[in-house]
């Protein structure tokens, strides 16, 4: 199993070589498919706009199914695709791979806490004016060659969203409403692919495969976070919630 990737046009894209099983929390064919390309697009203002009812800068990705579809479009990109978007700069994107003798997992992170959230918050319209200047998505695309099931992705992403989360808490990240212990955003994407390689039944945190994941996401995350919070240092006139 080859996986390539580049940057073009501010579009990460994830060439998995052959269709492969996705599973993904992803705005452009979400949930369980088949296919060859992950595409990670680099918006300005919010990066979708599912969650900002139209309004504000987002309002320009209201549909992000279909802005990524002609996106895909407009690289050349032919075969089926996996689409997501971030307001973080793809300078900043983090590549981690982990391997053993037998299977690895390689991750394609972008982080950005701006909207940062504690799990069981309320949701108010000024949390999404808050996030309306900075990048606030932690996306995760998460690659391996095990041949997996789908009961073993989904552990994936449980292992992965345990990491991230432990991430945020040991750097004592805030929520955007000051109290701490952010557990992620409110826009945080995972993408999973499965590969054609040695077959894993099980993928949590008792495995050497969630070992691999919980590797690749902490080293990743934490190396993201540290480059967000230097960019926030350049840029502090755009940030309104101080994180850290």
């Amino acid at each position: 199993m080859l996986t390539t990737f580049s940057v073009r046009e501010k579009t990460l894209i994830v060439d998995l070589g052959v269709l492969r099983v996705v599973l993904s929390s992803a705005p452009k064919a979400g949930g369980i498919t088949r296919a060859r390309y992950i595409l990670n697009h680099q918006v300005e203002g919010r990066p979708i706009g599912r969650d900002n009812h139209g309004k504000g800068a987002g309002a320009r990705y209201a549909d992000p199914a279909r802005t990524l579809s002609k996106l895909a479009t407009s690289l050349g990109i032919k075969g089926r695709c996996v689409g997501l978007m971030t307001a973080v700069s793809l300078a900043d994107v983090v590549t981690v791979r982990e391997g053993d003798d037998q299977i690895w997992v390689e991750g394609f992170v972008t982080v950005g806490t701006s909207n940062a959230v504690r799990a069981g918050e309320p949701v108010t319209s000024e949390q999404r004016a808050n996030s309306d200047t900075c990048p606030g998505t932690i996306n995760l695309i998460l690659v391996t060659n095990a041949c997996l099931p789908a009961s073993a992705m989904v552990g994936m992403v449980q292992v992965a969203t345990e990491a991230k989360t432990a991430v945020l808490l040991r750097a004592k990240v805030k929520s955007w409403t000051g109290r701490p212990g952010a557990t992620g955003t409110g826009t945080d994407a995972v993408v999973v692919v499965s590969g054609d390689g040695p077959p894993q039944r099980y993928s949590g945190t008792h495995t050497i495969l969630g070992e691999l994941v919980g590797r690749v996401v902490e080293r990743a995350v934490t190396e993201g976070l540290a480059r967000y919070m230097r960019w926030q240092a350049r840029r502090p006139e755009v940030s309104r919630v101080k994180n850290v």
